[in-house]
């Protein structure tokens, strides 16, 4: 209460910075990317040779020295030391080559997120997309903990011994927490999913219209009133397969919880196996729901069709999906860590001249898990715009060329990194050809 003041102002820092970042990324996306690529490969190597050079010390080392109660324990060290060098060496040699072949796919994710500030600012209204989803949550919510006060308090009213009035639930009312709650985690990823629908309509309509002065006034309520009229099947239907994969998850997170300290090792295993696998399975069905909500703005298909030829370019496609997701992923995350660090950091010099409040860390603590939500919630619409952005590339290189009648819908800067593909196959002696093996979209789609 004493920095109230403070905190407030601290959290819309992060918010400001949290937008000022996503403009910003547009600009500094290519040396970013570099940067970020020569110091892991710099980290691999520096690592690798400082245990090489420990193993060789402590191999020259004399062992007269050491005394015989030691000896032994030296020699584990020794011996462990040239398992970690040779670990890691393998570890860089493989990042290494994986680097090596994904060195020109990396070139469309900087493209990608270029092209993705450009619909920022094109779509501004995208930028307050967490707030409305947000609130829409928040009001569910409140709903939620309201019915499930009423069912609390049906049945009939009995006193207990100590003298308090309890409500007995009898009949089908008592199983109706079970649907109560399945139906919070059902709508609340429903209204989740209808974000990532009304994200990818947008961005769709913007990057098939030409001419962007032809826009709609405001392509995110466009794509709002298409959801509403035509795909709230499609979102019900992939939220609710989220949904049988979370509530098994969960049980089995109760189960673990209840039986903590009493199971053996062996159920211990395999309760955190099935878990780790159902969690696995989660995000998996997340990504593909979020590709089969583009594919479906595309498209206007059903959820199981879409979800099908979103899969196929996924899989066609792995090493690309594999680079945007991997560099675009550890970019924003960066990007997460560096709101953090500014906000605490302004934190830490504002709270400096409170003398009167000596204890920073509550204060501190609040501060950096808003910065990190606020700019969890930025980031994430920008790395779905950039998703989103990407199967639209597919379809625009499947159908076409830019050749008359066939132009590209794509920007300036994807139509340079198709340009310098096709130069390097023709280079390579594989002339036109090449390219259409350097990318392979969805076969079905056609847009309409």
């Amino acid at each position: 209460m004493t920095n109230k003041e403070i905190i407030l102002g601290l959290c819309l820092l992060s918010l400001v910075l949290s937008m000022i970042l996503m403009v910003i990324i547009r600009y500094i996306s290519r040396v970013l990317v570099w940067i970020l690529t020569i110091l892991v490969i710099l980290g691999a190597l520096g690592g690798t040779g400082v245990l090489w050079w420990l193993y060789a010390k402590q191999r020259r080392s004399p062992k007269e020295t050491v005394i015989p109660e030691q000896l032994q324990i030296a020699e584990d060290n020794l011996r462990a030391l040239l398992i970690y060098a040779i670990s890691a060496t393998v570890f860089t040699v493989i990042l290494f080559l994986i680097m090596l072949v994904m060195r020109k796919r990396v070139a469309l994710t900087i493209a990608l997120f270029h092209v993705a500030g450009k619909v920022f600012i094109h779509l501004p209204l995208l930028v307050f997309q967490p707030f409305w989803t947000f609130f829409a949550l928040v009001l569910f919510w409140v709903y939620w903990i309201m019915t499930l006060l009423f069912l609390g308090t049906t049945g009939s009213a009995v006193q207990n011994d100590q003298g308090f009035v309890e409500f007995k639930i009898s009949g089908p009312l008592q199983y109706m927490w079970w649907y109560h709650v399945v139906g919070l985690i059902w709508i609340s990823e429903f209204i989740l999913a209808c974000q990532q629908m009304t994200v990818a309509g947008a961005v769709v309509t913007y990057y098939f219209t030409r001419d962007k002065r032809n826009l709609p006034f405001t392509p995110i309520l466009a794509s709002v009133n298409r959801l509403i009229r035509y795909h709230l099947g499609t979102v019900a239907k992939g939220s609710f397969i989220i949904t049988l994969v979370k509530i098994p998850r969960m049980i089995l997170m109760y189960i673990h919880s209840q039986l903590k300290g009493k199971e053996n090792a062996c159920a211990r295993c395999v309760l955190k196996s099935c878990i780790c696998c159902l969690w696995c399975l989660e995000k998996c069905l997340n990504y593909l729901n979020q590709n089969a909500y583009t594919a479906t703005a595309i498209n206007s298909t059903n959820f199981c069709t879409s979800a099908k030829d979103a899969f196929v370019i996924l899989v066609e496609n792995a090493l690309r999906v594999a680079t945007i997701n991997t560099v675009g992923d550890f970019m924003l995350f960066l990007g997460k860590v560096l709101i953090v660090c500014s906000t605490g950091l302004a934190g830490i010099m504002l709270l400096n001249y409170r003398q009167d409040y000596t204890v920073w860390v509550l204060p501190l603590i609040i501060v950096c898990l808003f910065a990190f939500l606020v700019a969890h919630c930025f980031l994430s619409i920008y790395e779905m715009v950039v998703d989103v952005l990407f199967l639209c590339f597919a379809i625009d290189t499947k159908y076409n060329d830019g050749s008359p009648g066939r132009e590209f819908y794509m920007d300036k800067v994807l139509m340079e990194f198709v340009e310098n593909s096709r130069k390097a196959m023709k280079e390579a002696g594989k002339g036109g050809v090449g390219d259409a093996r350097e990318l392979k979209p969805m076969r079905d789609f056609q847009h309409s």
